[in-house]
């Protein structure tokens, strides 16, 4: 009798501990765990400890001296006496800002192969995000909200984007700022640094005013991909009206990855309106189209067909209420990857990070990625919006994270934040539907004020 009640403990603890062992059994079974995953973590792991890596994350802050208020009328005063402490993001959203320079250097200080960006050797090719990025010929490149190509055949990277080469302006008084259709800008390099001028591949349409590319109208987020079995370089874009009523993509085909391009026509995928959108194209050449619908409300992603030129029927919603855009989507170790921004206009936000184990979902949220700078950099994007991911060639796990910094005062003179991104350590947010972390790894996003290609940028990619 004496030994009963410790018998019977045991006997619940060790029922106990079996329950708590079959779930998480049932966990790992459900999360899809195997050797692979183990694989994957342990990769993460050395990933963080690669050499070529380690320069990379030593991030830079920022600390930006906010300037004296200015100074006020007595009658402005007596009108409106409570004035709110001005922000960071209103000082960078205003022209006159006295601090505006910090944010938008002038032309002195751009960078590219005709300069230096700040008394560097040219040879070294460092980036200067934030910086008036030049081409092989002195100008300024013109490709906003846009994305990059390799091209096999050719061993040439293909940079695609929105030509704003023109007069900021809005259509009517609630209108968003804007400058009329030039068409899709596109520049080619071998070092992803040194960027040549192909010119402008798909072009307005001047006089039909039918047209989907009629100056009047919106062309945004240009993404080219190529198919192997047609031969074809297809472009997918989002096209609008000016007032973002008519919310559709738009197709159009090419023999080459300099054009020109020839337009074929828009539609309303899957029978929803699309704004911010983008392409993407997987291993097994299956590629997928992925926008904001729903009024931004919800993020679709759906197969293309097999030539590209269309969505098949299926299609899943993601992001469900949560105001995503901006979508820019990658894979590292058969995990998908997918960066996005709020919707908040030309105004900078919050990037979030989401992961999944199949184009088609679900998708999970890991947290905003950006690391460095402070903490308004961080709550922005670095006062920036993305738009593309490349993998960096040679670094396991690295990534370049495209992003463009807006300038509604003048949108031609929006600037490019290519900042490195890395896959690699655990991450740092549960997962919605469970208890757990997920598998994946964290997605980082590190600010620098200026940053190099790990191999020193000396020599083209192969």
């Amino acid at each position: 009798m004496g030994k009963s009640k410790p018998t019977t403990l045991l006997r619940l603890v060790s029922t106990v501990a079996g329950f708590v062992f079959a779930i998480h059994l049932i966990i790992l079974y459900s999360r899809n765990y195997s050797v692979d995953n183990l694989e994957v973590s342990s990769q993460s792991l050395l990933l963080h400890h690669h050499p070529l890596v380690h320069e990379l994350e030593r991030v830079e802050q920022e600390n930006i001296h906010m300037p004296p208020p200015r100074k006020r009328s007595p009658r402005a005063i007596k009108r409106k006496p409570k004035r709110p402490t001005t922000t960071l993001v209103q000082e960078f959203l205003d022209e006159n800002s006295q601090i505006r320079h910090l944010f938008f250097p002038d032309i002195k200080s751009s960078f590219g192969p005709t300069k230096d960006g700040g008394g560097n050797d040219t040879s070294l090719h460092h980036f200067f995000p934030g910086k008036i990025w030049l081409d092989t010929e002195g100008n300024p490149i013109q490709a906003h909200g846009g994305g990059i190509l390799y091209d096999e055949r050719s061993k040439s990277y293909y940079w695609y984007g929105e030509y704003k080469d023109g007069v900021t302006y809005h259509s009517h008084k609630k209108g968003a700022a804007r400058v009329d259709i030039i068409g899709v800008g596109c520049y080619s390099s071998r070092d992803l640094w040194t960027w040549k001028n192909e010119g402008v591949v798909l072009a307005a349409e001047e006089l039909d005013e039918t047209h989907d590319l009629h100056k009047l109208n919106v062309l945004e987020r240009p993404k080219v991909i190529y198919n192997s079995d047609t031969g074809k370089y297809v472009m997918w874009m989002h096209i609008d009206d000016a007032n973002y009523t008519k919310a559709s993509v738009g197709v159009a085909i090419s023999d080459n990855p300099t054009g020109p391009f020839d337009y074929l026509y828009s539609k309303s995928p899957h029978g929803f309106d699309s704004r911010d959108m983008t392409v993407f194209k997987d291993d097994d050449n299956t590629a997928y189209l992925v926008y904001s619908s729903e009024d931004n409300s919800v993020v679709h992603v759906g197969p293309l067909t097999e030539d590209y030129l269309g969505v098949k029927p299926v299609m899943k919603r993601i992001m469900v209420g949560q105001h995503r855009e901006a979508p820019a989507v990658f894979k590292h170790q058969n995990t998908y990857y997918m960066i996005t921004s709020g919707c908040t206009g030309w105004a900078p936000n919050e990037a979030l990070a989401h992961a999944a184990e199949s184009m088609m979902g679900p998708w999970e949220t890991l947290g905003n990625p950006c690391v460095g700078g402070n903490k308004i950099f961080r709550s922005t994007t670095f006062l920036a919006q993305g738009t593309y991911v490349v993998p960096l060639p040679g670094v396991p796990g690295g990534f370049i994270f495209m992003a463009d910094r807006w300038n509604p005062a003048d949108l031609r003179d929006s600037r490019y934040l290519w900042l490195p991104l890395i896959v690699g350590g655990t991450a740092d947010r549960p997962l919605e539907s469970s208890f757990g972390f997920p598998v994946w790894s964290r997605v980082s996003v590190y600010w620098h004020r200026q940053w190099r290609l790990p191999w020193g940028g000396e020599k083209e990619i192969a």
